[in-house]
């Protein structure tokens, strides 16, 4: 499934948080439908959730997740996990297989700890330290491969996830733009835009 989506999207794990960082173009085959699309959907103050494949599905997805997040919040008195949330995307893409949710999600944040879900069209779910999605993915993948510490600090850790979609932008005719980056650490929520030349 890895590359069959036009786009790039990573998300990296250090010891004090995870940066999530995704280009900006939308291509609908070998059209560029859009140039400044945002791909990393903000799902409250600790988690967010990147999207390659289906706009329409992935933000159908991301709704569904923050009315989840609020709902527990409001009706419960706590905020859910986010190996639940992963879970619980998980079990709706696989009870959908039949007629799915076309999408590859990374969904990161900080709750007792910084982690990182890369969540497949059927519903595979796997927690990792770092991960990519779209049709970027290989050249991203390898970038950050060669350069990753866990114990990296987390501004480090964003230039190499910049990097990494920079790479995918000039090798990946379906990648373009610009990039969009999120940092989620214990305390913050913190979202960049950088101009690629």
């Amino acid at each position: 499934m890895r590359g069959f989506h036009g786009t790039t999207t990573v998300g990296i794990v250090v010891n004090d948080g995870v940066v999530l960082a995704a280009d900006k173009r939308a291509s609908s085959g070998l059209y560029v439908a859009h140039k400044t699309v945002r791909k990393i959907i903000r799902m409250d103050d600790r988690a967010a959730l990147t999207i390659a494949g289906l706009v329409a599905d992935a933000q159908t997805l991301a709704d569904f997740l923050k009315i989840e997040i609020l709902s527990r919040k409001v009706m419960y008195g706590y905020t859910p996990t986010l190996k639940s949330l992963a879970k619980l995307l998980s079990l709706i893409l696989n009870s959908s297989k039949y007629y799915p949710y076309i999408v590859q999600l990374l969904l990161g944040g900080y709750d007792d700890r910084p982690r990182l879900y890369a969540i497949e069209l059927f519903g595979d779910v796997v927690e990792e330290d770092y991960a990519a999605t779209g049709s970027g993915s290989p050249i991203a993948i390898g970038v950050i491969e060669s350069n990753y510490r866990r114990d990296m600090p987390v501004d480090e850790a964003l230039n190499l996830a910049v990097k990494a979609v920079s790479a995918s932008i000039a090798r990946d005719v379906f990648t373009g733009e610009a990039v969009d980056a999120v940092v989620i650490t214990k305390d913050s929520y913190r979202e960049y835009s950088f101009k690629i030349r």
